[in-house]
Protein backbone atom coordinates (compact mmCIF):
# COMPACT_ATOMS: atom_id res chain seq x y z
CA UNK A 1 0.00 0.00 0.00
CA UNK A 2 1.18 3.45 -0.52
CA UNK A 3 0.96 6.68 0.98
CA UNK A 4 2.26 10.05 1.12
CA UNK A 5 2.27 13.69 2.06
CA UNK A 6 1.41 16.94 -0.82
CA UNK A 7 2.26 20.05 -0.09
CA UNK A 8 4.35 22.72 -1.68
CA UNK A 9 7.34 23.04 -0.59
CA UNK A 10 7.63 19.75 0.67
CA UNK A 11 11.23 18.79 0.67
CA UNK A 12 11.57 19.82 4.74
CA UNK A 13 8.56 17.83 5.59
CA UNK A 14 9.37 15.17 8.37
CA UNK A 15 6.08 12.89 8.17
CA UNK A 16 7.47 10.45 5.23
CA UNK A 17 10.53 9.95 8.65
CA UNK A 18 7.83 9.28 11.14
CA UNK A 19 5.37 7.03 8.99
CA UNK A 20 8.06 4.85 7.76
CA UNK A 21 9.38 4.73 10.72
CA UNK A 22 5.50 3.18 11.94
CA UNK A 23 5.63 1.35 9.45
CA UNK A 24 8.90 -0.66 10.49
CA UNK A 25 7.74 -0.78 13.53
CA UNK A 26 4.21 -2.55 13.42
CA UNK A 27 6.09 -4.83 10.41
CA UNK A 28 3.84 -2.97 7.15
CA UNK A 29 5.58 -3.45 3.77
CA UNK A 30 4.15 -0.22 2.86
CA UNK A 31 5.59 3.26 1.12
CA UNK A 32 5.71 6.76 2.49
CA UNK A 33 6.37 9.56 0.24
CA UNK A 34 6.80 13.32 -0.13
CA UNK A 35 5.20 14.91 -3.40
CA UNK A 36 5.42 18.11 -4.41
CA UNK A 37 2.02 19.22 -5.55
CA UNK A 38 0.38 22.64 -5.69
CA UNK A 39 -3.09 23.72 -5.29
CA UNK A 40 -4.41 23.44 -8.64
CA UNK A 41 -1.93 19.92 -8.83
CA UNK A 42 -4.31 18.39 -6.18
CA UNK A 43 -7.75 17.48 -8.13
CA UNK A 44 -5.23 15.89 -10.76
CA UNK A 45 -2.79 14.10 -8.65
CA UNK A 46 -5.96 12.76 -6.68
CA UNK A 47 -7.51 11.35 -10.13
CA UNK A 48 -4.29 9.69 -11.20
CA UNK A 49 -4.40 7.75 -7.77
CA UNK A 50 -4.56 3.77 -8.68
CA UNK A 51 -5.79 0.81 -5.84
CA UNK A 52 -2.47 0.80 -3.87
CA UNK A 53 -3.22 4.22 -2.33
CA UNK A 54 -4.65 4.30 1.50
CA UNK A 55 -4.08 7.73 2.69
CA UNK A 56 -2.76 11.03 2.04
CA UNK A 57 -1.56 13.98 4.46
CA UNK A 58 -1.81 17.53 3.16
CA UNK A 59 0.37 20.30 4.13
CA UNK A 60 0.29 24.20 3.05
CA UNK A 61 -1.25 25.14 0.85
CA UNK A 62 -3.63 22.30 0.11
CA UNK A 63 -5.44 22.25 4.00
CA UNK A 64 -8.49 24.35 2.71
CA UNK A 65 -8.86 23.28 -0.87
CA UNK A 66 -8.77 19.83 0.13
CA UNK A 67 -12.49 20.38 1.34
CA UNK A 68 -13.60 20.22 -1.63
CA UNK A 69 -12.24 16.83 -3.12
CA UNK A 70 -14.18 14.46 -0.10
CA UNK A 71 -17.58 12.60 -0.40
CA UNK A 72 -17.23 12.88 3.81
CA UNK A 73 -15.62 15.06 5.67
CA UNK A 74 -15.78 14.92 9.70
CA UNK A 75 -16.90 17.52 11.97
CA UNK A 76 -13.76 18.70 13.41
CA UNK A 77 -12.21 19.37 9.61
CA UNK A 78 -15.37 20.61 8.86
CA UNK A 79 -15.06 23.11 12.17
CA UNK A 80 -11.68 23.81 11.69
CA UNK A 81 -11.94 24.95 7.93
CA UNK A 82 -9.05 22.53 6.69
CA UNK A 83 -8.00 18.98 6.36
CA UNK A 84 -4.81 17.61 6.87
CA UNK A 85 -5.40 14.36 6.15
CA UNK A 86 -7.07 12.14 3.07
CA UNK A 87 -8.26 8.68 3.32
CA UNK A 88 -8.78 6.70 0.29
CA UNK A 89 -10.50 3.41 -0.25
CA UNK A 90 -9.83 2.11 -3.62
CA UNK A 91 -7.57 4.71 -5.01
CA UNK A 92 -10.49 6.74 -4.93
CA UNK A 93 -10.95 9.92 -1.46
CA UNK A 94 -13.18 8.32 0.88
CA UNK A 95 -12.91 10.36 3.92
CA UNK A 96 -11.65 13.95 4.93
CA UNK A 97 -10.40 14.63 8.36
CA UNK A 98 -8.27 16.91 10.48
CA UNK A 99 -5.57 15.54 13.03
CA UNK A 100 -4.05 18.48 13.59
CA UNK A 101 -7.33 19.58 16.09
CA UNK A 102 -7.17 16.50 18.11
CA UNK A 103 -3.01 16.20 18.03
CA UNK A 104 -2.59 19.90 19.34
CA UNK A 105 -4.74 18.32 22.13
CA UNK A 106 -2.73 15.49 23.14
CA UNK A 107 0.61 17.20 22.57
CA UNK A 108 -0.69 20.37 25.15
CA UNK A 109 -1.80 17.79 28.07
CA UNK A 110 1.64 15.53 27.10
CA UNK A 111 3.39 18.37 28.97
CA UNK A 112 0.72 20.51 30.94
CA UNK A 113 -2.50 18.88 33.26
CA UNK A 114 -3.24 22.80 34.62
CA UNK A 115 -5.96 24.92 33.55
CA UNK A 116 -6.12 26.51 30.18
CA UNK A 117 -9.26 29.51 30.41
CA UNK A 118 -7.79 31.96 27.99
CA UNK A 119 -4.93 31.30 24.86
CA UNK A 120 -3.78 33.69 22.83
CA UNK A 121 -2.65 32.21 18.72
CA UNK A 122 0.13 33.88 17.15
CA UNK A 123 -0.73 33.47 13.29
CA UNK A 124 -4.57 33.48 11.70
CA UNK A 125 -4.02 30.76 9.07
CA UNK A 126 -5.20 26.72 8.90
CA UNK A 127 -2.70 25.60 11.71
CA UNK A 128 -3.74 29.07 14.20
CA UNK A 129 -7.50 27.84 13.40
CA UNK A 130 -6.43 23.63 14.29
CA UNK A 131 -4.49 24.97 17.30
CA UNK A 132 -7.31 27.49 18.34
CA UNK A 133 -10.14 25.34 18.40
CA UNK A 134 -8.15 22.52 20.70
CA UNK A 135 -7.50 25.81 23.03
CA UNK A 136 -11.11 25.44 23.10
CA UNK A 137 -10.96 22.05 24.00
CA UNK A 138 -8.61 22.31 26.43
CA UNK A 139 -11.35 24.49 28.03
CA UNK A 140 -10.51 28.27 26.80
CA UNK A 141 -13.70 30.43 26.83
CA UNK A 142 -11.69 33.17 25.16
CA UNK A 143 -8.99 33.29 22.56
CA UNK A 144 -6.89 36.11 21.15
CA UNK A 145 -5.32 36.06 17.82
CA UNK A 146 -2.47 38.27 16.94
CA UNK A 147 -2.03 37.78 13.38
CA UNK A 148 0.32 40.18 10.80
CA UNK A 149 -2.52 40.84 8.73
CA UNK A 150 -5.35 40.74 10.86
CA UNK A 151 -7.82 41.23 8.16
CA UNK A 152 -6.91 37.56 6.52
CA UNK A 153 -7.49 36.18 9.95
CA UNK A 154 -11.32 36.90 9.59
CA UNK A 155 -12.06 33.20 8.44
CA UNK A 156 -9.75 31.83 11.31
CA UNK A 157 -11.16 33.77 13.74
CA UNK A 158 -14.65 32.70 12.79
CA UNK A 159 -13.66 28.97 12.93
CA UNK A 160 -12.79 29.05 16.14
CA UNK A 161 -15.60 31.14 17.35
CA UNK A 162 -18.25 28.41 15.98
CA UNK A 163 -16.67 26.21 18.27
CA UNK A 164 -19.39 24.08 20.18
CA UNK A 165 -18.47 25.96 23.50
CA UNK A 166 -19.37 29.48 21.97
CA UNK A 167 -15.69 31.31 23.23
CA UNK A 168 -14.98 34.87 22.11
CA UNK A 169 -12.53 35.58 19.86
CA UNK A 170 -10.62 38.66 19.28
CA UNK A 171 -8.20 39.49 16.24
CA UNK A 172 -5.51 41.63 17.12
CA UNK A 173 -2.58 43.19 15.04
CA UNK A 174 0.63 40.72 15.90
CA UNK A 175 3.24 43.68 16.11
CA UNK A 176 2.42 45.65 19.83
CA UNK A 177 -0.82 43.01 20.35
CA UNK A 178 -0.73 41.81 24.08
CA UNK A 179 -0.64 37.88 24.79
CA UNK A 180 -2.93 37.06 27.20
CA UNK A 181 -3.87 33.56 29.08
CA UNK A 182 -2.00 30.21 30.21
CA UNK A 183 -1.07 29.29 26.95
CA UNK A 184 0.77 31.20 23.93
CA UNK A 185 0.42 29.23 20.42
CA UNK A 186 3.37 29.98 17.51
CA UNK A 187 2.11 29.48 14.01
CA UNK A 188 4.04 32.17 12.67
CA UNK A 189 7.70 31.44 11.18
CA UNK A 190 10.94 31.86 13.07
CA UNK A 191 11.67 34.62 11.12
CA UNK A 192 8.60 36.87 12.41
CA UNK A 193 9.64 36.23 16.17
CA UNK A 194 11.84 39.81 16.96
CA UNK A 195 12.92 40.53 20.71
CA UNK A 196 9.49 42.02 20.91
CA UNK A 197 7.38 39.80 20.33
CA UNK A 198 9.67 37.00 22.55
CA UNK A 199 9.36 39.38 25.24
CA UNK A 200 5.34 39.92 25.01
CA UNK A 201 5.09 36.25 25.45
CA UNK A 202 7.34 35.65 28.30
CA UNK A 203 4.46 35.63 30.66
CA UNK A 204 2.58 32.93 29.12
CA UNK A 205 3.00 29.76 31.59
CA UNK A 206 2.89 27.49 28.64
CA UNK A 207 4.40 27.94 25.37
CA UNK A 208 3.16 26.25 22.06
CA UNK A 209 5.74 26.49 19.42
CA UNK A 210 3.99 24.38 16.03
CA UNK A 211 7.65 24.62 14.13
CA UNK A 212 10.32 22.12 14.25
CA UNK A 213 12.21 23.18 11.74
CA UNK A 214 15.28 25.37 12.22
CA UNK A 215 14.92 24.43 16.20
CA UNK A 216 14.87 25.92 18.85
CA UNK A 217 13.12 29.12 17.34
CA UNK A 218 13.91 32.72 19.37
CA UNK A 219 9.95 31.98 21.34
CA UNK A 220 11.21 28.13 22.29
CA UNK A 221 14.72 28.70 23.13
CA UNK A 222 13.65 31.97 25.48
CA UNK A 223 11.34 29.24 27.75
CA UNK A 224 13.16 28.36 31.12
CA UNK A 225 12.26 27.52 34.92
CA UNK A 226 9.06 26.41 35.26
CA UNK A 227 7.62 27.47 32.02
CA UNK A 228 6.02 24.68 29.65
CA UNK A 229 7.26 23.91 26.65
CA UNK A 230 5.17 22.44 23.92
CA UNK A 231 7.14 21.08 20.63
CA UNK A 232 5.90 21.21 17.38
CA UNK A 233 7.70 17.31 17.05
CA UNK A 234 5.09 16.70 19.47
CA UNK A 235 2.20 18.40 17.59
CA UNK A 236 3.15 16.21 14.50
CA UNK A 237 3.92 12.94 16.05
CA UNK A 238 0.23 13.07 17.72
CA UNK A 239 -1.32 14.32 14.74
CA UNK A 240 0.44 11.92 12.31
CA UNK A 241 0.29 8.55 14.93
CA UNK A 242 -3.91 9.63 14.61
CA UNK A 243 -3.13 9.40 10.69
CA UNK A 244 -1.45 6.00 11.23
CA UNK A 245 -4.45 4.93 12.64
CA UNK A 246 -7.08 6.05 10.34
CA UNK A 247 -4.64 4.62 6.82
CA UNK A 248 -3.49 1.69 8.55
CA UNK A 249 -6.65 0.61 11.20
CA UNK A 250 -3.72 0.05 13.83
CA UNK A 251 -2.60 1.54 17.00
CA UNK A 252 -0.15 3.84 16.23
CA UNK A 253 3.60 3.44 17.56
CA UNK A 254 4.16 6.70 19.27
CA UNK A 255 7.28 5.98 21.15
CA UNK A 256 8.91 5.05 17.53
CA UNK A 257 7.86 7.50 15.36
CA UNK A 258 8.85 10.12 17.60
CA UNK A 259 12.27 8.92 18.52
CA UNK A 260 12.76 8.53 14.32
CA UNK A 261 11.62 12.33 14.32
CA UNK A 262 14.20 13.20 16.92
CA UNK A 263 17.00 11.44 14.80
CA UNK A 264 16.20 13.10 11.77
CA UNK A 265 15.88 16.48 13.82
CA UNK A 266 19.22 16.10 15.01
CA UNK A 267 20.89 14.95 11.93
CA UNK A 268 19.38 17.78 10.18
CA UNK A 269 21.00 19.99 12.76
CA UNK A 270 24.51 18.36 12.71
CA UNK A 271 24.59 18.72 9.22
CA UNK A 272 23.92 22.76 9.46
Amino acid sequence: MRCAVLGDPIAHSLSPVLHRAGYAAVGLDWTYDAVRVGEDDLAPFLAGLDAQWRGLSLTMPLKRRALEVAPQVTDRARLSGAVNTLVLDGGTVALADNTDLPGAVAAVRERYDGPVATGTVLGGGATAASTGLALCELGATSVRLLARSPERAAETAAAIAAHPSGPHVEVRPLAGGEVVGEVVVSTVPASAQDAGLVARCAAAPVVFEVVYDPWPTPLAASVTGDRVLVRGLDLLVHQAVLQFELFTGRPGPLAAMRAAGERELAARRAAG
